[in-house]
C-alpha cells in the first residue's frame, strides 16, 4: 500500500502592504534562479518558494485571496489553488489571518497525512528542509525546522490535529497548537528556512547576499 504523506500548504493571502507602490512582495523579482533546481523558473519571489515545495514531491496546495489567484494559476493546476474571498456578500472585508489561512488549506486537503504550513514568501527553503520536518511527523504530533536553534519554516501537524487546525481563525496561527502538544525541533543545515522576504529592505538584502541584479 502506498504511504500516504503531508501536503504543503503554501500561504499566500497576505496583503503584502509594505511594498505598497511597487506591487505585491510576492510579485518581486529576485534578478536570478536562487537555485539549480529551479532553473528557467520564473524568478519572482512566489515562484522560487512554489517551485522549491513542488521540488519536495508532496501536494501543494496554495492559499490565496481572489485578488492574487491570477499571480499563482500560471504556477500551479487550478485544483491545488485556494481563492479566498476577500469581502462577503454585503461588502465587508472578509478576516483574512493566517489561522484562517492555514483552516482552508488544511480543509482543502483533509485526505493528507498531516501538513506543513509554508509562508509563500520564503524563496530560499529548500525542499530537503520540508521532506525533513515531514519525516518527523510520522513520529511526533508537530515537527518544525531550525536552523543553528532557530526555529524556522515549514512547522509541521500530523493528521490527527486536523479538527483542531480547521478550527483556527484571526492572525495568531497556529502557536497555541505548537504549545499545546508535544513538538519537535528538526535541526537543518539550511539558513533559508529563517529568510522571509517581508520588507522592501528584505528584498534588498536578499539580492545583495546572493549577487543579484536587481529587476526594476
Amino acid at each position: 500500500m502506498t504511504k500516504r504523506r503531508p501536503a504543503v500548504i503554501v500561504l499566500a493571502a497576505g496583503r503584502g502592504m509594505r511594498f505598497l507602490g511597487q506591487g505585491h512582495k510576492l510579485e518581486q523579482h529576485l534578478g536570478a534562479d536562487l537555485d539549480p533546481s529551479t532553473s528557467g523558473a520564473e524568478d519572482t519571489v512566489l515562484a522560487h518558494t512554489l517551485a522549491h515545495a513542488i521540488a519536495s514531491g508532496m501536494r501543494v496546495v496554495v492559499v490565496t485571496t481572489q485578488n492574487l489567484a491570477p499571480l499563482v494559476r500560471p504556477l500551479i493546476a487550478a485544483r491545488d489553488v485556494v481563492a479566498i474571498p476577500e469581502f462577503d456578500s454585503q461588502g465587508r472585508a472578509t478576516p483574512i489571518g493566517m489561522g484562517y489561512s492555514i483552516a482552508a488549506g488544511v480543509a482543502a486537503t483533509g485526505d493528507a497525512d498531516g501538513w506543513l504550513i509554508v509562508p509563500a514568501d520564503m524563496p530560499l527553503l529548500r525542499p530537503a528542509s520540508m521532506l525533513a520536518v515531514a519525516a518527523a511527523l510520522e513520529q511526533f504530533p508537530v515537527a518544525y525546522a531550525q536552523y543553528h536553534g532557530r526555529q524556522g519554516h515549514p512547522v509541521g501537524f500530523s493528521a490527527e490535529l486536523y479538527s483542531e487546525l480547521v478550527d483556527l481563525h484571526g492572525d495568531e496561527g497556529a502557536r497555541r497548537i505548537v504549545a499545546r502538544y508535544p513538538s519537535q525541533a528538526v535541526e537543518v543545515d539550511d539558513p533559508g528556512v529563517l529568510v522571509d522576504v517581508d520588507t522592501v529592505e528584505d528584498l534588498a538584502r536578499l539580492q545583495s547576499q546572493h549577487g543579484l541584479a536587481r529587476v526594476s
